[in-house]
């Protein structure tokens, strides 16, 4: 079969699921949502810097927390059980080859993660009155980093799913492993306030860099100040985030299996 053709139907496939479970759909598509609506309303009195509601605060951090968790946690998660429940060997037996298998989950993700990022926009505009920015290049920014923060997640979290030695530990692996990133990458704690030791942790993985990135889109130029750098450093971003990508790949590359024997 065209292997393009074989990925698209793969990636039609991996779309129809994902919607059908409702449990993933929540905790990965409508859980940053969520996220955004309890720090928007429990934090409604506060004002920040510059003069900005909290909605429009903890806007760019559930973007970038949405990114992580569509691609790692999820496809961590997912490809995992895929391994260990017999998935994977069953597909050794069909015409899918791994490259169409990959490009259905990156696929996957793109899409979805994609309209989650207008879900979550669309929200704070919306129900919470936050004001979008008006110049093209900060939608160019926020586009190319969208998508590259996507593409990387995915591969790390296919990259990641190696891990995990049986069904029941899936989520106990990635589940942490995310979690704490997200308290240390400047998602649910002003990145700023955290000591200088878990900022160095943090600027290890991709995660600080792509809420940083976007915080350039939706936050006032006065916030650079205050980042590590008191700069936005875009071309820094991309250099780590396109170095993550490299790392996931070529893990996946050296780990993937359809038939692992353990």
């Amino acid at each position: 079969m065209n292997p393009i053709r074989l990925g698209l139907a793969r990636a039609a496939y991996e779309i129809t699921i994902y919607f059908r479970r409702t449990d993933e759909v929540f905790f990965t598509f409508l859980f940053p949502v969520m996220m955004l609506t309890v720090f928007a309303v429990a934090f409604s009195k506060t004002t920040w810097e510059g003069g900005i509601s909290a909605a429009e605060y903890y806007l760019p951090a559930m973007l970038a927390a949405g990114m992580f968790i569509s691609g790692t946690q999820a496809l961590g998660i997912e490809v995992a059980t895929e391994r260990l429940d017999g998935t994977l060997k069953r597909l050794a037996g069909t015409p899918l080859t791994p490259a169409a298998y990959f490009t259905g989950k990156l696929i996957k993700v793109l899409v979805t993660g994609i309209a989650q990022a207008a879900l979550l926009i669309l929200v704070a505009s919306l129900a919470f009155g936050v004001g979008l920015p008006s110049a093209p290049g900060k939608w160019i920014a926020f586009a190319w980093l969208l998508v590259l923060g996507l593409i990387t997640s995915s591969w790390l979290g296919i990259a990641l799913a190696r891990i995990p030695r049986n069904r029941k530990s899936a989520s106990a692996v990635v589940l942490p492993f995310v979690l704490i990133l997200q308290f240390i990458s400047g998602v649910y704690l002003p990145f700023s306030a955290l000591p200088d030791s878990l900022r160095s942790v943090a600027s290890v993985f991709p995660l600080k860099w792509f809420a940083q990135g976007m915080r350039s889109v939706f936050l006032p130029d006065s916030y650079a100040a205050i980042e590590q750098g008191g700069a936005w450093h875009l071309g820094q971003i991309a250099v780590v985030t396109c170095a993550w990508l490299v790392v996931g790949a070529v893990a996946t590359r050296l780990t993937f299996r359809w038939i692992v024997k353990e």
